[in-house]
């Protein structure tokens, strides 16, 4: 029930389901005064939240910085789902956020760390028979990963039931800590957060910045990416307040 609610209650917080809500207000309100502000109040919520110097300040603001080089052995790699998305032939593909998969299989290549641990399964709120673990285990296996150094957890829908996965993985294949934590650097404060609060030591790993740094007069202009990277940096941020106050 709180998965399902979770998803309905992220629209909204959004910052466009506000937009859409002061205008409707401002239809219907008689005051010429108040529609006046509410019109006014709905442009500056539009504009701020829509355009990339905004996004971009958020996004340096929240991330969490580079893993600093070490020269430190770790028996597992924990790499979060989220990276793979399932077509209309119902088969998978790697989407925007694989960054995660190149950055954990890396690691597993260069002997940084021995295992890989996968947590991901479906996260719709209906879901069909397709899972990431298993696309996953398959893309592994391609890249001539032993079985033996792969754990795969395909029932987690969040980062939540990631983390009870994966310390059951962890504790059954007897897996000594510290553990490298891969996700997305927007997704990294929530979930190294989570992952510590259940008693797992892990090392944060982030990769999948969003941000180059660079400023350009196109940045102040309100567009649809620049909405979906506040929409994601909000829904983080809400997620850890409420994962804090457990």
């Amino acid at each position: 029930m709180f998965f399902i609610l979770s998803k309905l209650l992220y629209v909204f917080i959004l910052p466009l389901t506000w937009v859409f809500a002061l205008l409707a207000y401002a239809i219907f309100a008689k005051n010429h005064k108040i529609k006046q502000r509410v019109l006014v109040s709905a442009f500056i919520i539009f504009w701020f939240f829509g355009n990339q110097f905004t996004a971009n300040a958020i996004a340096n603001m929240w991330d969490v910085g580079p893993y600093k080089p070490s020269a430190k052995t770790y028996s597992t790699v924990i790499v979060l789902g989220g990276f793979v998305s399932e077509g209309k032939d119902g088969k998978g593909y790697f989407n925007g956020a694989a960054d995660r998969w190149k950055t954990a299989t890396t690691l597993i290549a260069k002997g940084t760390a021995k295992h890989i641990l996968f947590s991901g399964g479906n996260a719709d709120l209906n879901p069909d028979g397709f899972s990431e673990a298993t696309f996953v285990g398959e893309e592994l296996r391609k890249l001539n990963i032993a079985d033996s150094l792969i754990l795969l957890d395909g029932k987690a829908r969040n980062t939540l039931e990631n983390t009870a996965n994966a310390k059951i993985l962890l504790q059954k294949a007897n897996l000594k800590p510290p553990y490298l934590l891969v996700t997305s650097a927007y997704h990294m404060r929530r979930a190294r957060h989570i992952f510590e609060k259940s008693g797992l030591d892990v090392v944060a790993y982030p990769c999948d910045y969003t941000t180059n740094g660079v400023i350009m007069p196109t940045n102040f202009v309100p567009g649809e990416e620049a909405f979906g990277k506040c929409n994601l940096y909000i829904k983080e941020m809400i997620g850890y307040i409420v994962t804090c106050l457990k």
